[in-house]
């Protein structure tokens, strides 16, 4: 089977994990700063704080944003679930803002009207996190402007979008958020097995997920509470945080896959280029592309044309598993999984989502990816498709 995304595992990236195996630190040791460093620079934020996923990164910007009990954030419903659960996690509650249809992110014109009829409802979101889906950035310029006027936090979700960048401006760099989220699970760009990050130009957020991810704990003796002299304090829990912590060893993962970043994402622009050009006369509508937004293409995913013979995408999606090409759907809409169903979401409530979700599908992606796998990808595309013209 061919799967829709996997890693490179190359012998400069073992060797770099064996170092830290053979050193003396295989957690909370070097290497871990190192990776922050190099992620932040790449990125031109000032600070990045590691931990062990996307999902923990999400959950501590939440509460360094100081979000709880009774607060409201919002989302893209066209997202993996942990977006809107890292809210849950901070017993807040959560809403959604529907997907432009070309960029399949949060559509800013959704966003401004829903903010302005929740402003006379005296019902504004303390935290709204746009979603960059398959890498594609989000209109951060406009959703930057939005929360200048209604007053509402920013955190990026650029788990797909490391490398990825709009009017020249990296995503990670926060010059238009908060905070950014990254993820380096197995199938994104690059990874360390399981991690995550986030990124901020603000000193005062980073302290708190640096602590957050540690249990709450610092050595930092300006926010230590005062004991006696003769007793040894050499740490001090303030906070009530979590072990999040990424180990050395998945650092010195991501420390070596870094370097090959830039050289992952021309790859995947060139697979997407062929894709585009061999499918350009099949009814089905490939990534939405403008000059001012860089995608990273995390994913390629195709829509569906409402002209084929079909009700939704299910039997192409099962005949290309057939054909050998473990295609995915990215994604289920998150207010349509039962425990939202629970706290009352229906579904017809983010009609362009829900669409979306009937026509998806992702194809194979992945620096990998020879010519000759993706011709039998092409062409296996091709043939089902016509089955159902």
């Amino acid at each position: 089977m061919i799967p829709y995304g996997r890693q490179e595992i190359t012998k400069s990236d073992i060797k770099e994990v064996d170092k830290v195996l053979r050193s003396d630190f295989l957690t909370q040791g070097p290497v871990v700063p190192k990776f922050e460093k190099s992620v932040a620079k790449y990125c031109r934020a000032s600070y990045a704080v590691a931990v062990n996923s996307a999902t923990s990164a999400l959950h501590i910007a939440c509460l360094a944003l100081g979000l709880k009990k009774g607060d409201l954030l919002w989302t893209s419903p066209n997202t993996f679930v942990a977006s809107a659960n890292c809210a849950r996690y901070c017993g807040a509650r959560v809403d959604f803002v529907d997907i432009n249809p070309n960029t399949f992110n949060m559509c800013t014109q959704a966003l401004s009207e829903k903010l302005e009829v929740a402003k006379k409802k005296g019902k504004l979101p303390k935290i709204v996190i746009p979603v960059h889906f398959a890498g594609q950035p989000c209109e951060m310029k406009a959703i930057h402007k939005l929360s200048k006027k209604f007053g509402f936090k920013i955190i990026e979700d650029a788990s797909h979008a490391i490398g990825a960048s709009y009017d020249k401006i990296k995503v990670g760099s926060c010059v238009h958020s908060d905070i950014t989220v990254f993820s380096f699970h197995p199938v994104k760009i690059i990874t360390t097995g399981e991690g995550g990050m986030a990124l901020t130009n603000n000193n005062d957020l980073a302290e708190k997920m640096f602590r957050l991810r540690i249990h709450g704990i610092t050595n930092n003796k300006s926010l230590m509470k005062l004991r006696p002299k003769e007793e040894i304090w050499n740490y001090q829990q303030i906070d009530l945080g979590y072990n999040y912590r990424m180990n050395d060893i998945q650092a010195a993962l991501g420390l070596s896959q870094i370097r090959r970043l830039d050289k992952y994402i021309k790859i995947r622009h060139k697979i997407a280029k062929v894709y585009d050009k061999q499918f350009s006369n099949l009814p089905i509508k490939t990534p939405w592309k403008s000059l001012n937004f860089y995608s990273s293409y995390h994913l390629y995913p195709i829509r569906i044309q409402e002209n084929l013979n079909l009700k939704t995408q299910k039997k192409i999606y099962e005949d290309f598993r057939k054909e050998g090409i473990a295609v995915n759907l990215h994604y289920i809409p998150v207010h349509r999984q039962p425990y939202y169903e629970n706290l009352g979401f229906k579904k017809g409530t983010y009609p362009e989502s829900e669409k979306f979700h009937r026509e998806a599908i992702s194809l194979p992606m992945f620096p990998t990816l020879t010519n000759k796998l993706q011709n039998f990808v092409i062409n296996t595309v091709t043939k089902v498709i016509k089955k159902y013209e």
